[in-house]
C-alpha cells in the first residue's frame, strides 16, 4: 500500500469518527433542552431527567412523591425519539428524530408531561 493511500484512509477514519462524536455531543445537549421543555410544562413538583444506558438516554420523570418513570426513550448514537413501552425498553417505531431541525422544534414545543405527543397518528 501506498503512503498516499494509508494518509486519506486514516484522515477520512478520522473525519468520520469526529463526526460522529460530534453528533453523539449533540444528541446529549438535544436530551437536557427535552427534559428543561418537560419541565416547563410538569405540573408543580414533577421533575425531568435522564440517565444513560448502553444504547438509548432514559428520559425519567419524577412526580412529587419521589415516584420515578420513564417518559421517554432517546438512541444515544443518532437521537430518535421513542416512547417508552416499560422501564427498560422503548415503543418500536421513530416518534422524533433530534437531528432534524423540524423534529426537534416540534418537540419542545409540543411536549407534554402526560406523553400524548409520543402516541403514533
Amino acid at each position: 500500500m501506498t503512503s498516499a493511500f494509508l494518509t486519506k484512509d486514516f484522515s477520512s477514519y478520522c473525519a468520520e469518527r469526529d463526526a460522529r462524536n460530534t453528533l453523539q455531543l449533540n444528541v446529549v445537549k438535544y436530551v437536557w433542552q427535552f427534559c428543561d421543555a418537560l419541565r416547563h410544562v410538569a405540573p408543580e413538583g414533577y421533575d425531568y431527567t435522564f440517565e444513560s444506558g448502553k444504547k438509548y438516554h432514559k428520559i425519567i420523570m419524577i412526580d412529587n412523591g419521589g415516584q420515578r418513570s420513564v417518559h421517554a426513550f432517546v438512541d444515544k448514537k443518532t437521537g430518535e425519539v421513542y416512547k417508552s413501552a416499560s422501564w427498560r425498553q422503548p415503543a418500536k417505531g421513530v416518534r422524533y428524530d433530534l437531528r432534524l431541525i423540524r423534529d426537534r422544534e416540534y418537540l419542545f414545543a409540543h411536549a407534554d408531561w402526560a406523553g400524548a405527543y409520543l402516541y403514533m397518528k
